[in-house]
Parts: structure tokens; C-alpha cells; sequence
């Protein structure tokens, strides 16, 4: 190599054991060791995982998180024995601190402000202020890793002659005034007399060309040194911008990027891969634009990436960290404002101008148009809370059909729940907290012959017997001790009967049932009791018939013996 400013990114190489071993920079952490067929990376400092990313010629990338006690390492030959493929290979390892309980609370403490400040005190305090970055690159030739010291020769430059004057100072040529060249100009080892310039106004020409801008402004002038890279001292093609008092790279460009790859048109549209850039950012591929937002756990935060991206499938936005999920999907075709949120942060599914917090709108005729659907899919069988409305206050939730004019209400009242008729005064029904079920029409369960089956015929002097030995007594029910009430217990109902749900719970349809056929029951006895009555009152009219005749009888043979 040569031409290498003091300040440069670019360390010489050195051969350590047959593999070249890179030397860090004063403000990096990891040496890259390599060899034949494998790189690997020392790393200094304390830390809990690396994460290294390396990126294939091909556009592939290999990603793998290494642990603090793991040496970080690419492999050229996969598990099936295949060599990688020649080229540049670009690698950046992300470093995740090493943060005890009290720093990581301080940094989510920071983080929930949302400010930018108060986020950096927090990270200053927790020694995570420095880049936890470093990036490199190698080159794959015929399978195996080009040597990192192997340097290209540097043409011979031909001594000039010594003089004392004539604008010479030793060999190198200082003009004291403007230089203007009427012609094309070529700098560099390898320019050679009658060279052929073409259309080239300004030419270097010799092994990593660079173009260096040394401010030498003092005081309060910007002094920052700049230079323009064409290719590095080892073997990656690339165009570079690098700020040499900084020691950084801000800008890269390798060698077979696409046409138009960054392409602003005279308005400052930026085009990615078009040179017809339609809007301010544009960005065109053949298969899934997207572009990816990546937080990496170097400063402390947790790692989180997501993708925003668009086919002709749907746009959305893809969790990457949390498993490739999708929670956020637009599909093409779908209406204006299927989703809008206003100025006021009401929310409208189906309108642009919602006038609640969440306002559904639909103007199709079909009968689930605009039908709110909360479902869960689970195979689990479990009640599940689907639905909550809370208020400080009464929570009501109205149901109205716009083609009539009440309005119907179902919510609480205090600590019950009602059923409202807006339209009418009063509450069409009460469910106390207690249990209680108040309703100002009535009740009428469905008894029709089309609902029930399996019939079985009473005998209601049974159902009478049973009822009468059955203990009837007054109470109240603990969650009401102020009301009385009349009635059996439901066990020995359903010890008398076996009818309702269990022997807790008493039907009012059963117990009108029982009351009923042990009506019939009595009706029966009474019915027994007057046939016997009306049978004694013949018996009875019989013998006052007799008696009344015996009586004549007497009489007449009385009259006769007088």
C-alpha cells in the first residue's frame, strides 16, 4: 500500500500464524482474523452478545448473535460442503452492553419521557455513549479469502532533477502563482507520455486513487480534513466520502451497485433504482420494496426491527423481531378512509369523518354490512372476556333502528342493570345486584307444543299428595335480607318432582306446572267428593221416601182400627 494519511481508516496488515490479522483502530473493538476459509473476530471490552452481520455478494445476508463467551465467525464451506461465492464480503458487528438492573430501569425511564435529552444523560451515565459499531469488509477469491496484506507494486516514480531554481525545490515542483492547463490533466504513478484522455478533463491514474481536502483554517474556521476513495488498500471496489479528522466513512458506494441506485431529478425527488422518481422518496424493485428500520442493542435500548414494505399482495408492516409477524396489513382494492383517524383523534372505519372516538360506517345494502364481528379462534374452550365498557358512571350502549324513533339502552344504572326503552318513562327492566329481576310488562316464556317434546302424563292426585307433604315456608335470600318471601326449598322440589336444571335452582314454570296439576289433583277429590255427596243425598232422599211412606202407612192403619 501506499499513500496512507496518518488518519486514515486503512491499517497495514500483518501476518500472524499463515492468517492476516487485522490490527483495530484506537476506537474499535473487534480484529478480524483471516484465514483460508474462515474469518474470525477478536473483541476487547465487556459486552453481552455480539451480533454479526455479514453480506454476500450476492445480496444475501448472514446474521448470527454470539454470546460473550462465542468467537465470532464466518464460514466460506456450508454444511454442504459448498464454497462461497468470489467477491466483496461487507461484515458489521453490533455489540450489546453488559447493563445491571438500575441501568436498564434508568434507560426505560428515559425512554418514556420522549426526550431526546433526557435520553442522553441516561445513556452518558451508563458509558454508552461511543458507537458499539464497527464494520469491515474482506474478498473472496477462487473459494478462499484474498490475504489481507497482499498490496499491489507501486509503479517507480523517476527522480527529478535537483535545482535551486527555476520554481524546483528537491523533487517536488511548487508554482507560486495560477496554473491554468489548456488541456486535459492526469495525476498519478501510472500517467504516461501522449497518455489518451478521451473525454476525461481530470484523470488519476495509479492503484487507490484518492482526492484529499486538507483545511488547514485556524481558529474558529472549520478545519475538518475530507478525501474521496476509489477502491481500498486491500481488495473491495468501492467509491467512498471519508471524514479523515473524524475517522469515519459516511458514505459508500461498491462496485456493481444498479444503475440509477441513488438518482435525485432537478426538483430533489430521490429515486432508488429509477431515474423517473415520482414523489420526494421512490423506491422501485421488481419484487417487495421495502425499507427496514433497525434498532440495534448497542445503546442499551432492546433490539427491535421492522419492515415497512409493499407488493402486490398487500402493504404492511412486519414485525422482524417478534417472528416475521404482520400486524399491520392494507390490502390492494381496499375503500377510501377504510381506516381515518381525524384531526381530533376520532377514529373511522368506513368514513372520513367519524363523530366518535371509534366510528364504524357502512352504506351497502347487505345484511352484515357494516357488522362488527370479535372473535377468538382459540381451540382452547374457555369463557373469554370479548368486550368491556368501562365509565365513571352509568355504561350504556344504544341500539336504534333509524326507520323508527325509540331508542333502546342497556347498561347500568348504580350497581344494576337495565333495559331502557328511551321512549317510554321508566325502565323496562331491572337486574338488581342481588339477583333481582324487575319488569314493568310481563313475562311470557315460549310453552307452545312446537317447542317441547317428549311428553309424559301426571296423575295429579300424586302431584297433590307430594305437594301437600312438601314443607312451604317463609325467608329471604342472603343477598336480600329486607324482602320476604313465599315458597318451598329447591331440593325438596327436585326430591318431590326431578324436574329443572339441578336441586339449587327452582323454574317458575315448573313450580306453575306443579301448582296446576295439583290443581287438578284437588279437582279431582272434589269431583270423587260430590259424586259421594250426590250418592248419600240419593241414599238420603230414598229413605225419607220410605219414611214418609212408612208414615202414611201408620197413619192409615191407625185410622182404620179407630
Amino acid at each position: 500500500m501506499k499513500n496512507l494519511h496518518a488518519k486514515s481508516l486503512v491499517m497495514a496488515l500483518v501476518l500472524v500464524f499463515g492468517s492476516a490479522v487485522v490490527p483495530a483502530h484506537a476506537d474499535d473493538f473487534a480484529t478480524s482474523n483471516l484465514g483460508s476459509n474462515r474469518v474470525t473476530w477478536d473483541l476487547a471490552g465487556s459486552y453481552d452478545r455480539a451480533v454479526l452481520t455479514v453480506s454476500r455478494p450476492d445480496g444475501t445476508v448472514f446474521r448470527k448473535e454470539f454470546k460473550s463467551t462465542g468467537i465470532p465467525s464466518f464460514d466460506l464451506v456450508d454444511k454442504a460442503g459448498n464454497l462461497a461465492a468470489d467477491g466483496a464480503y461487507t461484515w458489521q458487528i453490533v455489540l450489546s452492553p453488559r447493563l445491571d438492573a438500575a441501568q436498564k430501569d434508568a434507560l426505560a425511564a428515559a425512554r418514556r419521557t420522549n426526550d431526546p435529552a433526557a435520553e442522553a444523560r441516561a445513556l452518558a451515565a451508563a458509558g454508552l455513549d461511543k458507537s458499539r459499531i464497527q464494520s469491515g469488509s474482506f474478498s473472496v477469491a477462487g473459494g478462499s479469502i484474498v490475504p489481507a496484506d497482499r498490496q499491489e507494486p507501486a509503479a517507480n516514480r523517476a527522480p527529478a532533477p535537483s535545482a535551486t531554481g527555476g520554481g524546483l525545490i528537491g523533487n517536488d515542483v511548487v508554482t507560486p502563482d495560477d496554473a491554468i492547463i489548456q488541456g486535459s490533466l492526469c495525476v498519478g504513478l501510472d500517467c504516461v507520455n501522449n497518455e489518451s484522455f478521451g473525454f476525461d478533463t481530470i484523470r488519476l491514474k495509479e492503484n487507490n486513487t484518492r482526492i484529499k481536502f486538507e483545511d488547514t483554517s485556524v481558529g474558529t474556521f472549520p478545519t475538518n480534513d475530507w478525501q474521496l476513495t476509489a477502491n481500498d488498500s486491500t481488495s473491495v471496489s468501492k467509491f467512498s466520502i471519508e471524514d479523515i479528522t473524524g475517522a469515519r466513512v459516511p458514505f459508500t458506494i461498491s462496485a456493481g451497485a444498479a444503475t440509477n441506485s441513488i438518482f435525485v431529478d432537478s426538483t430533489g425527488r430521490l429515486g432508488l433504482r429509477t431515474a423517473t422518481p415520482v414523489l420526494d422518496i421512490h423506491i422501485n424493485t421488481s419484487n417487495t420494496p421495502a425499507m427496514r428500520l433497525e434498532q440495534n442493542n448497542s445503546g442499551g435500548f432492546t433490539a427491535q426491527t421492522w419492515d415497512v414494505a409493499g407488493n402486490e399482495a398487500n402493504f404492511f408492516v412486519r414485525d422482524v423481531t417478534g417472528g416475521s409477524r404482520l400486524p399491520f396489513r392494507i390490502r390492494p382494492g381496499a375503500p377510501t378512509s377504510s381506516i381515518d383517524i381525524a384531526a381530533d383523534g376520532d377514529v373511522g372505519i368506513g368514513t372520513a369523518s367519524p363523530s366518535t372516538k371509534l366510528h364504524v360506517a357502512s352504506s351497502a345494502a347487505g345484511s352484515t354490512d357494516g357488522k362488527v364481528l370479535i372473535s377468538n379462534t382459540s381451540g382452547t374452550s374457555v369463557g373469554r372476556e370479548l368486550l368491556e365498557l368501562n365509565n365513571n358512571g352509568g355504561a350504556i350502549l344504544i341500539l336504534k333502528d333509524t326507520s323508527q324513533t325509540p331508542r333502546w339502552s342497556f347498561g347500568t344504572v348504580g350497581t344494576s342493570f337495565v333495559i331502557d326503552n328511551q321512549a317510554n318513562a321508566g325502565l323496562e327492566m331491572l337486574l338488581s345486584s342481588t339477583g333481582n329481576l324487575t319488569i314493568t310488562g310481563v313475562y311470557s316464556p315460549p310453552s307452545s307444543r312446537e317447542v317441547k317434546n317428549s311428553f309424559v302424563a301426571l296423575e295429579p292426585t300424586e302431584v297433590l299428595r307430594k305437594v301437600v307433604g312438601m314443607p312451604i315456608t317463609s325467608w329471604n335470600y342472603n343477598s336480600d335480607p329486607e324482602t320476604r318471601h313465599i315458597g318451598p326449598m329447591a331440593e325438596d322440589f327436585y326430591s318431590a318432582f326431578a324436574v329443572g336444571i339441578d336441586d339449587k335452582h327452582l323454574s317458575p314454570t315448573d313450580s306453575a306446572g306443579v301448582a296446576l296439576a295439583a290443581i287438578q289433583g284437588l279437582n279431582q277429590l272434589v269431583q270423587e267428593k260430590d259424586h259421594q255427596l250426590a250418592e248419600l243425598k240419593n241414599q238420603n232422599d230414598q229413605l225419607a221416601s220410605r219414611l214418609a211412606n212408612l208414615e202414611k202407612m201408620m197413619q192409615e192403619l191407625a185410622a182404620k182400627q179407630k
